[in-house]
């Protein structure tokens, strides 16, 4: 039994979000502009008709999967494998305070996915433990499965799940909150297919 479908929705907008500031595992609310993205974007997500969803236990996926659920009426579980890269020390801080800090370290981070933040993960270690959640939701459904999470995850996942090297990673451009990855397979094929990169409904 295989999924045939994954969908990989990013949570709204939270303060971190609007000012620039890292946010990681820190346990950030949406903003009200956040939460209304959600309410937009659910009927499109709903539109996918999943078989089963899951979702990070951080609040800010956990409060735009809630939007989801309210209009299709399934419940989305929550892993903490789904989880936002865990940026150790850099996590709070603006771009510009880790460049003072760390001068040069953010263009590594974003050039070489195997390299981690002190105190943080690399994106493939993330990447990996969203590869074990789709993979147990590949082992028991076959339709088309949810995943509402973080746009760390997401990015490194669908890499991941493409099977691409290390070195292409940092060619996929980032997903903006609300917005979603699609990946399909066909004829029973176990390889995955990008369909959708970084959807999103207008306004």
């Amino acid at each position: 039994m295989t999924l045939d479908r994954l969908v990989l929705w990013r949570h709204g907008d939270t303060d971190f979000n609007a000012a620039g500031r890292i946010q990681g595992h820190l346990d950030t609310a949406l903003t009200e502009t956040g939460r209304e993205q959600a309410e937009r974007a659910a009927p499109v997500i709903a539109s996918f008709e999943p078989q089963v969803a899951v979702g990070s236990d951080l609040r800010r996926a956990a409060a735009t999967a809630m939007a989801f659920t309210e209009l299709s009426g399934m419940a989305v579980p929550q892993d903490k494998r789904l989880r936002e890269t865990h940026l150790g020390e850099w996590q709070g801080l603006s771009g510009a305070e880790v460049e003072h800090g760390w001068p040069g370290a953010m263009g590594t981070w974003r050039a070489d996915p195997t390299w981690a933040p002190p105190g943080g993960e690399s994106r493939v270690e993330v990447a990996e433990r969203g590869f074990e959640v789709v993979s147990e939701l590949d082992a028991t459904y076959s339709a088309t499965a949810l995943v509402c999470a973080h746009g760390g995850l997401i990015t490194g996942l669908t890499a991941r799940l493409l099977g691409w090297p290390h070195e292409l990673w940092p060619g996929l451009g980032g997903v903006a909150n609300c917005h979603w990855v699609v990946l399909s397979r066909r004829g029973g094929s176990r390889q995955w297919r990008l369909i959708t990169y970084n959807g999103g409904v207008p306004g």
